[in-house]
């Protein structure tokens, strides 16, 4: 890949995503949400990359997966209204479709059309499917950018006043003080949270702590610390004892990865 192909990606995306814009203020509010959402995750991405010691082709080839990661957001919101892939369509699936159908990565090698197509098309798992090894790389890469920025539009929603928050970022679910059992002994156990759990606001908080199990690059937790994505989501929470001993295991792994890789 060359650097004239990833300035007609930039450019072609953005045309593409311009002809989503719509008339209605809080629905074009929900499509620059994933405009902004996809240039973050692409200078999380290079970031994360170049922390790797990468090579300028595969930070061009992950700048490129993450600008298209969440290509299929656009026609998913055009059609249902809603970037609930359980209430309408599997985003990364559409993506890596619409990648196909437009023909956009017709000059690459076919090598890298596949790892670029494959990685938008999995980078939403819950977890990680078998791949080969250069697409494993990628997906490793995108999954954690992603959530790095997720975690940044969630802590934005929560800390703006209510007429401002983007309408399709709400979960839909009661923000009441309770909070699953579920969630904290996935967090005991270090393990990633099921969405299917999430039954209150708090559950919800609790499974995006979660994520820090699922971080593949010691950068990826350097910037959510940076940042405090992790204690502003965490002062979300109620004070209970088991919250605390939850709070205190998250942070304890924290502390490891970044203290020994």
């Amino acid at each position: 890949m060359t650097d004239n192909d990833l300035i007609f990606f930039r450019q072609w995306f953005s045309d593409y995503t311009k002809s989503f814009y719509m008339s209605d203020a809080g629905d074009q509010k929900n499509i620059i949400l994933k405009v902004k959402h996809t240039d973050n995750v692409c200078r999380n991405i290079v970031r994360i990359a170049r922390e790797e010691n990468l090579g300028n082709n595969e930070a061009r080839m992950a700048e490129t997966v993450a600008l298209f990661h969440d290509l299929g957001r656009f026609r998913q919101y055009a059609e249902y209204k809603t970037f609930r892939d359980a209430e309408s369509v599997n985003h990364g699936l559409l993506g890596s479709n619409i990648l196909t159908e437009e023909n956009i990565l017709r000059n690459l090698p076919e090598n890298e059309r596949l790892i670029i197509i494959n990685s938008v098309k999995f980078h939403n798992a819950y977890a990680i499917p078998p791949v080969p090894e250069d697409v494993m790389l990628f997906l490793k890469l995108i999954r954690d950018a992603d959530k790095v920025d997720i975690y940044r539009v969630f802590v934005e929603y929560y800390e703006s006043p209510a007429e401002e928050r983007a309408s399709a970022t709400a979960l839909g679910v009661p923000d009441s003080p309770g909070y699953s059992g579920a969630m904290l002994s996935c967090i005991k156990d270090r393990k990633v949270a099921s969405y299917s759990s999430i039954r209150t606001e708090n559950d919800f908080r609790l499974m995006k702590l979660s994520w820090v199990f699922d971080m593949h690059f010691r950068e990826s937790l350097r910037m959510l610390h940076e940042n405090n994505y992790i204690r502003k989501i965490m002062d979300m929470l109620p004070r209970t004892k088991e919250i605390l001993e939850a709070v205190e295991e998250i942070n304890r792994y924290i502390s490891e990865r970044l203290r020994n890789g």
